[in-house]
């Protein structure tokens, strides 16, 4: 007991844990309704088009978020990053230059990305969905990506902002018209089309609604005429560009490798093994869940502490918050690894060979899951490089492995790769991240002396 008063009088003496969990928990309330809309519509997407049709709804929806993140340069990180240094230092023309660019860039980005998508959706169709007849619904859910044409940019400029409660009720109500949709679509016995375009008006929602809070937030932070800003205001270009490159090679490689597990599921093995994996992956978003808002509010803080050389700060936080995502993860794990043959159940007798590959998948997901700000620290630091080359080779060897063993060991196989590759990776980036604050610290520690 007193270890726990203890722990409490910490945390009531901790503005700035404070306000982290304060901005996790809008976005965490929003997440807790979304999440169990997400469920109820998912066990009735999976009731409705059984395991084959629901592993063909994963796979069109992946392959249209996968190629546009693969376009794409994580512009709410770079925004996040460089915006949100000049709101700190009170600069506002760098900060109107660099959201101007943002913007731009990913714009051209999502058009180029659309354009790819409508072209190769003939051979997703037939060599992924194993169905070639439906190369329009590919289509149909790529339109997405224009809905989101600025998307990243304006969220970065949310999350600097501290505008996580305006962000909580855009996902609530675009979780809610989709589980709408999908419920019509199941009472009224309607089929995949119905249920591809709930997932559509999903993302509509989320995306013309972050982008337009995002505008309206920078016209009350910078004037209406941001837009009008010469670019000279941006940082050095050289490393605008290394750092938006290096984002978007590293958020490639955690796509294709990390994020990527229904389109891998769907080339080497079957629809089958697809809708199972699509369920696991579904059911461990209750672990994840409450940990997701902590990536968006706990980087800004970061990268403010290291702008600042508070590196004790720095510690302090991680070490807070590290405490946070860990416990919840270890109790949930426990949670689904108790009652988890249950929770598929619910989905149909047919999805219960989902439950192994799932406690595979959690191992890595739950780690990655306690240390879920490795790559936002190192981001901080300017060290974005770092991230994307450890992903590589980890990424590297995953893949390899999965090409010679997973057509023959199966879907348990390709759920211990993944695992594998979140422990070492993320081990291997903390590791090098603490090196790094160590010394800086001796650096400023050496300067203060001199």
């Amino acid at each position: 007991m007193n270890h726990l008063d203890s722990v409490w009088q910490q945390f009531r003496n901790d503005t700035l844990l404070q306000k982290v969990v304060k901005n996790s928990g809008y976005l965490l309330s929003s997440n807790v309704f979304s999440m169990g809309m997400s469920i109820v519509q998912s066990i009735l997407a999976g009731r409705l088009l059984g395991v084959v049709g629901f592993g063909i709804i994963g796979t069109v929806t992946v392959f249209a978020s996968t190629l546009n993140r693969l376009l794409s340069f994580r512009m709410n990180e770079l925004v996040v990053k460089y915006y949100g240094e000049a709101i700190t230092l009170n600069n506002p023309n760098r900060a109107a230059a660099v959201i101007k660019v943002a913007a731009l860039a990913e714009a051209i980005s999502a058009i180029l990305s659309f354009l790819i998508l409508s072209i190769f959706a003939p051979l997703a169709a037939a060599h992924l969905a194993d169905d070639p007849a439906i190369a329009a619904y590919f289509i149909l859910y790529g339109t997405i990506i224009l809905a989101n044409l600025t998307y990243e940019s304006f969220l970065g400029v949310l999350q600097v902002s501290n505008k996580f409660r305006s962000q909580a009720l855009i996902n609530l109500i675009s979780s809610l018209f989709t589980l709408l949709i999908i419920a019509w679509a199941f009472l009224t016995k309607r089929g995949m089309v119905e249920v591809i375009l709930a997932y559509m008006v999903g993302k509509y929602i989320l995306g013309i609604s972050t982008i337009l809070l995002g505008i309206h937030n920078v016209n009350q932070t910078l004037g209406t005429g941001w837009w009008r800003t010469s670019l000279k205001h941006l940082p050095p270009t050289n490393e605008l560009i290394k750092f938006a490159f290096s984002t978007n090679l590293s958020s490639t490689i955690i796509m294709l490798v990390r994020d990527n597990e229904v389109l891998w599921v769907a080339y080497f093995l079957t629809p089958v093994e697809v809708g199972y994996t699509k369920t696991a992956l579904a059911i461990l978003n209750l672990v994840q869940m409450p940990i997701t808002p902590f990536i968006s509010t706990t980087y800004p803080e970061i990268n403010c502490a290291v702008v600042e050389k508070n590196w004790k700060l720095v510690r302090e936080l991680l070490r807070k918050v590290t405490f946070i995502s860990g416990s919840w993860t270890i109790l949930t794990g426990l949670g689904l690894g108790i009652f988890g043959r249950w929770l598929l159940s619910i989905y149909g007798p047919e999805f219960i060979p989902a439950y192994t590959p799932m406690l595979i998948f959690l191992m890595g997901l739950g780690f990655a899951n306690i240390f879920f700000w490795n790559r936002p620290l190192l981001l901080s630091l300017g060290l974005p490089l770092v991230p994307y080359r450890i992903s590589l080779w980890c990424g590297i060897a995953k893949v390899a492995l999965a090409f010679l063993l997973v057509p023959r060991l199966g879907i348990n196989f390709e759920a211990l790769l993944l695992s594998a590759f979140f422990v070492i990776s993320v081990s291997w980036i903390i590791l090098l991240g603490f090196k790094e604050i160590h010394r800086r610290e001796q650096a400023t520690m050496e300067k203060a002396i001199a």
